[in-house]
């Protein structure tokens, strides 16, 4: 399971409870607090250590790093932040952005940055895309295939599980990588275009646009002035779901490639099945083989190591 760790002070903890009471849950043993909401599990130590694991925990821890507003004072606003999308954007020639495997254990992580004029925007719809969580793998490697053949620019990004491993070491954060690895697509597309300039580029937000920004900028690197970020963008622009059918249509080939190299179908996600296949390969490749084509921070890898020696 994905994890995200923060260090927070008494009172910031303090405030973190307050604002998580109608999720709070049993308090685990040295615990200030534990809850849960939809996109992951909080749980508060008194040693000022906050943990956040789930589907998407950087998604929740993002908006309690340094340097970002409470949620009670982001909801206040009509917008979440300055850097909402203007409606018309959708409608209008834009890059879309967005990414796939970050919360599975095996497999890459993919980002694809995808750019559509309104004429394309209309073709897009036509062949179905729309957000990629409401089709099949099989659906979106058939739509993947035929966005492709409408020759739309885009760029796909793979980060492996060895250098992601290897950044992890360096201290990165999942939040850091994403966010280099998206500034990377976008840039590298918006050259592709050149001298053309989309009206705008919008990001599936994974983290807050500070957060984002703080992340370019420990690299040397900077945001254009027109990206937006939008949680669910997928679900409005179809650029961004474009992007999101590319990303896991690339994710999902790399997965079948692992599943043919290990001869055994490598399960996606992180789930009990991942722990077992990963312990099966763990006896019978070892740990460098398995260490190289998984995110070797979740917590699957210590149940594999558990599995494989009750075995």
């Amino acid at each position: 399971m994905p994890t995200y760790v923060l260090k927070a002070t008494p009172e910031r903890i303090e405030e973190m409870k307050n604002y998580y009471s109608r999720n709070l849950k049993k308090t685990p043993p040295h615990a200030v607090f534990q809850a849960h909401t939809p996109l992951a599990s909080i749980t508060a130590y008194q040693s000022g250590k906050v943990v956040f694991q789930g589907k998407t925990p950087e998604q929740e821890a993002g908006q309690w790093e340094k340097g970002a507003h409470t949620p009670k004072e982001r909801n206040s606003k009509k917008e979440t932040h300055a850097y909402h999308p203007p409606a018309d954007l959708f409608h209008s020639p834009h890059i879309g952005s967005d990414e796939a495997g970050t919360g599975d254990y095996f497999g890459p992580i993919t980002v694809c940055a995808l750019y559509a004029d309104e004429e394309q925007i209309r073709t897009l719809k036509e062949i179905g895309v729309k957000d990629s969580k409401h089709l099949t793998d099989d659906k979106i490697t058939v739509i993947a295939k035929r966005i492709v053949e409408m020759n739309v620019s885009y760029r796909l990004m793979r980060l492996s599980n060895s250098r992601y491993n290897e950044w992890r070491e360096k201290g990165w954060s999942q939040g850091k990588m994403k966010a280099l690895l998206h500034h990377q697509a976008v840039t590298k597309l918006g050259e592709d275009l050149s001298p053309i300039r989309p009206e705008g580029i919008l990001i599936d937000e994974f983290a807050r646009p500070e957060i984002y920004k703080k992340h370019l900028r420990s690299e040397g690197k900077t945001m254009e002035s027109n990206t937006y970020f939008m949680t669910k963008a997928e679900s409005y622009s179809i650029p961004v779901a474009a992007a999101s059918i590319l990303a896991r249509s690339l994710f999902v080939k790399e997965m079948n490639k692992l599943s043919r190299h290990f001869g055994r179908t490598i399960p996606k996600g992180a789930s009990s099945k991942v722990d077992r296949a990963a312990a099966a390969i763990l006896k019978s490749h070892g740990e460098d083989t398995l260490k190289d084509v998984v995110k070797w921070h979740f917590a699957n890898t210590e149940k594999a190591k558990k599995i494989a020696q009750e075995g």
